[in-house]
């Protein structure tokens, strides 16, 4: 009974995350930040990652073992975060080990994100769950980009239509429009970014 409560609870969890597949890891998120405090080392505090970029905010630290160099991890609160840095605790997986209730989650990957402030590392920290399903993309797949629908244009179906008054492009004035023929039927067409056409 306790297995089947645990399967229909992950499989909520799961859910609610957003994250679907065979490519969604539980991972144990920590943080770790650039100024102030125990949390920073000498490297982090320069700045320095173990590929050699740049440390700065959306950075990450993982196991390269488990998910390479260059990999995007999305989180559950929809941030993106570039796989850059590496540590022996996050490779040794430490925090899931210590603060883990089940095997499950004692067997869940670490990754510690990077932030430039003790303050915002801990902010962030306590406003989010320890254990989350993310989603790794690896760094040569290809990638689909969303449609931007919200740039549509209306267009209409009978193109008889004629400008009274013709403005130069950048002025900034409208021109105003008559129709020169018979109105236009009821449905509207709408052309978007790609070129699809829809009603």
């Amino acid at each position: 009974m306790k297995r089947l409560v645990l399967l229909l609870l992950f499989g909520v969890t799961a859910g609610a995350n957003g994250f679907t597949g065979d490519k969604s890891l539980l991972a144990r998120v920590t943080v770790y930040w650039a100024q102030g405090g125990h949390g920073a080392d000498q490297y982090t505090r320069q700045h320095k990652s173990a590929t050699g970029t740049r440390l700065r905010q959306g950075h990450c630290a993982v196991d390269p073992k488990k998910i390479p160099y260059g990999s995007r991890v999305l989180l559950p609160d929809g941030t993106t975060l570039s796989a850059v840095d590496t540590g022996t605790a996050v490779r040794n997986r430490k925090a899931a080990r210590r603060s883990a209730r089940t095997n499950y989650e004692r067997n869940a990957i670490v990754i510690d994100k990077f932030f430039e402030t003790k303050h915002q590392a801990l902010a962030w920290a306590n406003s989010n769950p320890p254990f989350v399903s993310v989603k790794v993309i690896p760094p040569n797949s290809a990638t689909v980009a969303k449609p931007n629908i919200t740039n549509s244009q209306r267009i209409a179906l009978n193109p008889a239509i004629t400008t009274t008054n013709p403005v130069t492009p950048g002025s900034g004035v409208v021109a105003s429009a008559t129709k020169a023929s018979p109105p236009a039927p009821i449905g509207v067409i709408i052309r978007n970014p790609l070129g699809r056409l829809g009603r």
